[in-house]
Formats: C-alpha cells, sequence, structure tokens
C-alpha cells in the first residue's frame, strides 16, 4: 500500500517464471488449485491466497522494499531479499508472527511480546512491569471532580494507520470468503490469513477480534508433512476457530476500530470497480481518499516493475488487460 496499490488493484494472476541461473533451472511457483485467474484484484488474492499473484507484486516493488517492510514487524531479520521469501520461505516464530498481525490491529503500533506482565509482591506493589507507561490518574482511589486519567500511547507507529486499516480489512475478507471461511460462523468480527508450506510441512493461522490476536501452528517437532492436502484452513483454522469461541463465549463481538481518513466505498467484489446502482456482488472497500477506483479506468500490473526490469502498470478504458 505505501508503494500505491490499493485493495482495488488488479495483478495479473499467471505463470511466472525465472531463471535462476547457475545451473539450478526455472522456479515456477503456482497457486495450490494449479489453476491461473487472470486480472484479479489484490484483496481477492489475499482472500484466496493466490501465490502469482504474491511474487508478482513483490518483484514489482522489489524485495528490498517488502524485507524492510517485515523487518518493521519485528519479521525476516538476517534473511536475505530472495524473491521466495515472499511466500513464506523464512523461518519465524508462531510468537513472532502473531505479534506482527497484532501490531496490524493495533493501528500499525510496534509492539514487544512477552510472556510476562507484570510481577507484584505479597503487599500488591507491582516491582516489574512490561508496559513502562505513565498513567496520569490512574492512582485515585475516589472521584473528587478531577479529569479523566490519561494513559498516552508512546508506541512507534510504524505504518501509516490507514494503510494498517486497509490490510485488516482485506483480512476480515479472509474470514468472509476466503481461505479462512471456515471461522466465519462463530458471528463476531474476525480476520486472518492461513499459510501451508510445500507438502504440507507446516501449517498456520494466525488472525484476530479487535482486542485479541491469536496464531496456531500445526507441523511435527521433525519436520514431515501431515498428510496430502493438509492446508492452514483444514488444519491450523479449526483450533483458532475453537479457541476464539472460548474467549468470546458470553460476550458480544466489537467492530474494527476505522482510523480517520479512510473512506468505505461500495465496489463490485469481483473486479474492484466502483458498484453501479442495482449491483448484487457489492462490498465496501477501504481507501485512503483520493486513491478511490475510478470508472471505465483499468490499470492491471503485469511487469516485473521497480524489483527488475521492463516493470509497467498496464493503462486503458476498455477492460481488463
Amino acid at each position: 500500500m505505501e508503494q500505491g496499490f490499493t485493495p482495488s488493484s488488479l495483478v495479473l494472476d499467471a505463470p511466472f517464471v525465472i531463471d535462476q541461473g547457475d545451473g539450478q533451472g526455472k522456479w515456477k511457483p503456482r497457486n495450490s488449485s494449479n489453476r491461473f485467474y487472470g486480472p484479479s484484484t489484490l484483496r481477492l488474492g489475499l482472500e484466496k491466497s493466490r501465490n502469482l499473484m504474491t511474487v508478482r507484486v513483490a518483484q514489482y516493488i522489489g524485495m528490498g522494499k517488502v524485507m524492510d517492510m517485515a523487518q518493521r514487524f519485528g519479521l525476516g531479520v538476517g534473511m536475505e531479499p530472495n524473491l521466495a521469501h515472499a511466500l513464506g520461505a523464512g523461518e519465524v516464530t508462531p510468537l513472532d508472527l502473531t505479534a506482527a498481525y497484532a501490531m496490524l490491529v493495533n493501528g500499525g503500533k510496534k509492539i514487544e511480546p512477552t510472556l510476562i506482565d507484570r510481577i507484584q509482591d505479597r503487599y500488591g506493589e507491582t516491582i516489574m512491569r512490561h508496559d513502562m507507561r505513565q498513567c496520569t490518574g490512574c492512582k485515585a482511589e475516589a472521584w473528587e471532580g478531577q479529569a479523566p486519567p490519561d494513559l498516552p500511547d508512546n508506541r512507534e507507529q510504524i505504518i501509516d494507520p490507514r494503510i494498517a486499516y486497509q490490510v485488516t480489512h482485506m483480512l476480515e475478507g479472509v474470514v468472509e470468503r476466503g481461505t479462512g471461511r471456515r471461522i466465519r460462523s462463530l458471528g463476531i468480527p474476525l480476520a486472518g490469513k492461513t499459510g501451508t508450506t510445500n507438502e504440507s510441512f507446516d501449517t498456520w493461522f494466525v488472525g484476530f477480534a479487535p482486542d485479541l490476536a491469536v496464531g496456531v501452528f500445526v507441523g511435527f517437532d521433525r519436520p514431515r508433512s501431515l498428510g496430502p492436502g493438509e492446508e492452514g484452513s483444514s488444519a491450523a483454522a479449526p483450533i483458532f476457530k475453537d479457541f476464539m469461541a472460548g474467549a468470546f463465549e458470553g460476550k458480544t463481538g466489537i467492530p474494527f476500530r476505522i482510523p480517520e481518513g479512510v473512506r468505505l466505498v461500495r465496489v463490485d467484489a469481483q473486479t474492484g470497480v466502483p458498484a453501479r446502482p442495482g449491483d448484487n456482488n457489492v462490498i465496501l472497500e477501504a481507501f485512503i481518499p483520493g486513491t478511490e477506483p475510478v470508472p471505465g479506468q483499468v490499470a492491471v500490473l503485469d511487469g516485473p516493475g521497480s524489483g527488475a526490469l521492463d516493470g509497467r502498470l498496464r493503462k486503458g478504458t476498455g477492460g481488463l488487460y
């Protein structure tokens, strides 16, 4: 999003081949379905976990920028900027990955995960705490007309909160219509993403409600396949669902917080173009004002871009390229 993409940006879902040189053969990533879907919105690519769209965007932007973003979220430290990392070829811990997702739902604020929130002595005095913010007025024992307590949020802002919300909003779509729809029946606002490595050695589901982030990893200590066809949606997502069902039992879910400077626009869920009166397949899409799609104008990402030579956005007004 920082590079000019929006949830409605069109990216080509088509065969992708890179000659790795030095006798290493050609790298040919594929979608899990082994199919190609042509120009698709960025949102649809995320919801359906389209690998070919992901590597195309990563190559266009350049893996240096992709890894810089990952490191802002506490991931990818020490990893080489290889294109395969766009599909999760690098290793991260469940804790770090879950913390990264929590930063999205926290409006792009930096989070330092910890196993210990605070330590108190026998008298109830706090002798160590993870959150070092100073709360003005929190120790008042009674209200005597004073101002409400003030707890400043001085955490580092690692991305624009509007962009953090756009990604969160797209991850909601993963639960509503995409690979995470198994958990939709919980009936509370949830967002997240599935993950599956080659030959189903590892599967993931990392997601969140507005006030709780949870990561689930399913795999063996000594890596081996979980079995034919096992994916994050089938192995990890049901565990996430059961945990969230218990965590929110008897509670009412709250909607995700929308920051200032975000505009919700009715668009066609398939094409991302502005919806017309009477259209049925319509969703609300989140845009930063000035980036909304224009009727009749199409731009499709189909080239390598700044990460390689000859990348381009092909523009036109007559349809999809």
